[in-house]
């Protein structure tokens, strides 16, 4: 399986993309076509963490003051999936793989594994 879940208004996530060889890979953009229940689980399958998924750096966190409360797993689950700026960005699955966030190490990884 080879997907990526972007956010097209995201300069990060189109410098990101720019890298990489996107040959055979499903490219999902959020904003127009969110995350579903079965693709957050599938996610989740590899990190056993939703918060691992969950963007702390979104607008609608602070402004919601999430920071300041004790969120549960089933928490940043719903969250992610009520909201599309909540999924950290981009997600890319490569075959067994799971690359979340724009970390360097993260992009570092996932450029070698696309190329």
């Amino acid at each position: 399986m080879k997907k990526i879940y972007h956010l097209k208004t995201c300069d990060t996530c189109k410098r990101i993309l720019a890298q990489l060889n996107l040959d055979g890979f499903d490219i999902q953009e959020i904003k127009s076509s969110p995350v579903t229940e079965n693709q957050l689980e599938e996610m989740y399958a590899f990190t056993q963490s939703y918060e691992a998924l969950f963007n702390k750096r979104a607008r609608l966190y602070k402004e919601q003051g999430l920071k300041d409360k004790n969120l549960k797993e089933e928490d940043y689950k719903q969250f992610i999936l009520s909201e599309y700026t909540f999924l950290k960005r981009p997600v890319a699955i490569v075959d067994n793989e799971i690359f979340v966030g724009n970390s360097k190490k993260t992009v570092v990884n996932l450029i070698a594994k696309t190329a």
